[in-house]
């Protein structure tokens, strides 16, 4: 008999609401070790919503998450950020006037454990953990192939560049689950080939879990395991990107009920076709 093992995470009958407004009503959904999963829906659908309650900046009025056994609601976003939950921003939030060193370096914190003495005077623990620390931060440089920009000021970066920095201090934190906040948004094409490059290669190689929130159609479609659609704070869908590319309320969610027979004729058609 298979053993089923228990999911990273799980989302369970979560409701949020701000003054009678329902930003996420009764929504569960489950992501396992190493997968990649996506939530899309359109704007004010409750994405960004269920982000903040996985971060702790929300705090669910019902249900329950819970990290590897670990229940996250009664927790602070850096008890949080401390369990191995790191998040990247659809708006950057960089200090633009340190380094893309400085930056990722920052993403480090958490893990420093050298007391205020030792590390005002620069020695013993403090020190070595500053190289332990710099040599992970050299690590991520290299594999987001960012090591010519290591000693710019992130604010003279171009934008794509700012992004993967973004994403560069959010490895730092060594995360079990790392939160994806629309990486592609305002990029251009080349740039969005290059972030998904680096997202699937986070998934193969780090061995990291990721729940990816994105507007882009083709980016979701390509790269996700499993996929969640969300409308008015509900889920309308979920399963594979085959799946979720030819079930009617999704359809009838993006595209209106007049265009729903029409798109499941052309995807039957022709598989692997995009929203």
């Amino acid at each position: 008999m298979a053993v089923v093992s228990a999911p990273l995470l799980a989302f369970d009958d979560v409701r949020l609401s701000f003054a009678g407004v329902i930003a996420v009503d009764g929504i569960s959904f489950e992501v396992k070790e190493g997968e990649l999963f996506a939530i899309i829906g359109p704007n004010g659908a409750g994405k960004t919503s269920i982000f903040n309650c996985l971060n702790g900046v929300y705090r669910p009025q019902e249900g329950s998450i819970v990290l590897d056994g670990t229940s996250l609601l009664a927790m602070k976003p850096d008890k949080i950020a401390g369990l191995g939950v790191a998040r990247m921003f659809q708006n950057i939030e960089l200090f633009s006037n340190l380094t893309t060193l400085d930056n990722i370096l920052l993403g480090r914190n958490l893990h420093m454990r050298a007391g205020i003495l030792s590390a005002a005077m620069y020695a013993g623990k403090a020190k070595r953990e500053e190289t332990v620390h710099r040599r992970r931060a050299e690590e991520i440089i290299d594999f987001l192939e960012i090591a010519q920009y290591r000693k710019s000021l992130v604010g003279m970066l171009p934008y794509g560049i700012q992004k993967r920095v973004e994403l560069g201090r959010a490895l730092a934190m060594d995360p079990r689950l790392l939160l994806l906040d629309e990486p592609v948004a305002g990029m251009n094409l080349e740039e969005t080939e290059d972030m998904a490059r680096f997202i699937l290669d986070i998934q193969e190689e780090l061995k990291i879990t990721m729940i990816l929130v994105e507007h882009d159609m083709g980016l979701v479609m390509d790269i996700a395991d499993r996929v969640m659609v969300i409308d008015f704070g509900r889920k309308i869908a979920e399963g594979t990107p085959h799946e979720i590319q030819t079930n009617p309320d999704v359809i009838r969610a993006y595209l209106g009920e007049e265009f729903v027979g029409l798109e499941i004729e052309h995807s039957e058609a022709s598989e692997g076709g995009r929203l």
